[in-house]
């Protein structure tokens, strides 16, 4: 069985990711990392050369892969819930927590970031931001057993949450 981490950029899913692991003798697998290594290119690159049709078809292979093996703490890119069959192959072996942030907070979190091209092209990245979750929230909760909301959290106390709720019976 395995832990899945579902939520936008921003929201923790790496820095808990490997706290959630070590504290528990797991592995931890970013999804993203694993495609930029499969594909030996950065995701912009992937996306100038493949589009986000081939980014996302990536994206399902390497879900498949991780799926497919026990004992992963599974940081799973933010749009991994775009395609339904990443959610059902994910939850097949895997409890999945979403890791929630508002628009603010995401926004002081990954502002600098340049790994990820533009979702929505043209507007500000406050506004991209705010439209692309607001449309991923439905799927995010859809898709997850358990939901931490990261504002007001550090990643260890976020981990923390996660690790109680993984020993739970």
């Amino acid at each position: 069985m395995n832990i899945v981490l579902i939520g936008y950029r921003g929201t923790g899913k790496s820095a808990v990711g490997s706290l959630v692991a070590g504290r528990l003798g797991m592995t931890c697998v970013g999804m993203d990392a694993r495609i930029v290594e499969k594909a030996g290119m950065s995701i912009p690159e992937i996306v100038a050369q493949r589009g986000w049709p081939g980014f996302r078809d990536m994206e399902s292979e390497v879900a498949r892969e991780c799926a497919a093996q026990d004992g992963l703490v599974i940081d799973a890119g933010g749009g991994v819930i775009e395609r339904p069959e990443n959610v059902e192959v994910l939850r097949a072996n895997g409890v999945v927590f979403w890791l929630k942030a508002s628009v603010p907070t995401i926004v002081s979190r990954i502002q600098g970031d340049t790994q990820r091209p533009s979702l929505t092209g043209g507007k500000s990245f406050t506004d991209e931001v705010a439209e692309v979750l607001e449309r991923r929230t439905p799927l995010y909760q859809n898709a997850a057993h358990h939901a931490i909301d990261t504002d007001l959290l550090t990643p260890e106390e976020v981990a923390d949450r996660i690790v109680d709720s993984w020993r739970q019976p």
